[in-house]
């Protein structure tokens, strides 16, 4: 695997091992050109968004346990599909964004001004 480059132009950093995210299911927001949805975008989610997503018709929230799919809650971090998170962002229910570990790939769909503005600051 190629060394991925985030939205800062960084080392693309681990967005969640617990639950394991990413497209390839190794913790980071890599992608490929199978990747149709583009899930480059580290989320911290919220509720708002999560219902959001849901009612958009992807649902993140029920279980899947047949595909190894936790479900998902408010405060886990999770690489979500670009297009979701900016129509969040445009819906104003955009949820806070780890930027070190958001591919830059994201930038051909969100906003770099609105992904700033919602960086999600480490305590």
């Amino acid at each position: 695997m190629h060394d991925s480059v985030n939205v800062l132009g960084g080392e693309l950093g681990l967005c969640s091992a617990a639950p394991l995210t990413g497209w390839f299911r190794d913790g980071c927001c890599n992608t490929d050109a199978r990747d149709r949805g583009s899930h480059t975008v580290c989320c911290v989610l919220t509720k708002e968004f999560l219902e959001f997503a849901r009612g958009q018709g992807n649902d993140l929230i029920t279980p899947v346990p047949e595909v190894g799919f936790p479900g998902l809650r408010p405060g886990d971090r999770w690489c979500v599909c670009a297009q979701t998170w900016q129509d969040a962002a445009d819906a104003g229910v955009a949820c806070p964004v780890v930027l070190e570990a958001t591919h830059e790939e994201s930038l051909a769909v969100c906003d770099i001004d609105a992904l700033q503005a919602h960086a999600h600051s480490a305590d």
